[in-house]
């Protein structure tokens, strides 16, 4: 079974999501770990619940990103972590962490990439009045939201959406094709193919 870190900012209803398809059996993995940057962030309450170990830091009490980052690495090579999955994780991973986790570490999205790349993607989608958005999972590289896609999945944007209607649908999407993409890469061991490719 596949040991995983979990990686977020927020609500940490993409966690629960993951949580969730392990319980049930759609997801063959094992939670390690949540890393968050955020110490107050409801994600944690949720962790709590779940009894999933967490790594709570606070950036600013660092010299460096390249700082909280080694120290990051340390708590995921304790753990044997095999993949890093980014869940509203708010802050671009660096040269430490993807040196270290090369071809492991994967985002979730919400738009259509490359359309509406960074934050508040949804109402980037509004904004610019398109027809059609939905939701990426995608390799992490040095960009911002530029890695090599995984799967994507799209939705109608209706006329009467808001951005909360709209967010609500992209959230339904998320929460199923996220872990669906997981087991599907563990089922084809493509990061580890991947991995042992690039040496």
């Amino acid at each position: 079974m596949k040991k995983i870190a979990i990686f977020a900012s927020g609500s940490g209803s993409n966690y629960q999501a993951i949580v969730d398809a392990v319980k049930n059996g759609a997801l063959e993995a094992s939670i390690e770990l949540l890393v968050c940057d955020k110490p107050n962030a409801f994600v944690i309450e949720r962790a709590k619940k779940e009894s999933t170990p967490i790594f709570a830091f606070e950036p600013k009490t660092y010299e460096t990103k390249a700082a909280f980052e080694k120290e990051i690495v340390l708590e995921l090579q304790k753990r044997e972590i095999e993949l890093i999955v980014l869940a509203g994780y708010m802050r671009l991973i660096g040269p430490t962490l993807l040196q270290a986790f090369s071809n492991r570490i994967i985002n979730i999205h919400p738009s259509l990439l490359p359309s509406f790349p960074g934050k508040n993607a949804i109402g980037q989608a509004l904004q610019a009045g398109v027809k059609v958005t939905g939701v990426t999972v995608h390799f992490v590289d040095e960009g911002m939201d530029t890695g090599p896609i995984i799967a994507q999945e799209s939705l109608k944007v209706e006329e009467s959406d808001t951005e909360q209607s709209l967010a609500e649908k992209v959230h339904t999407i998320e929460h199923r094709l996220y872990p669906e993409t997981i087991q599907l890469l563990f089922q084809k061991s493509f990061l580890w193919e991947k991995e042992e490719a690039s040496r």
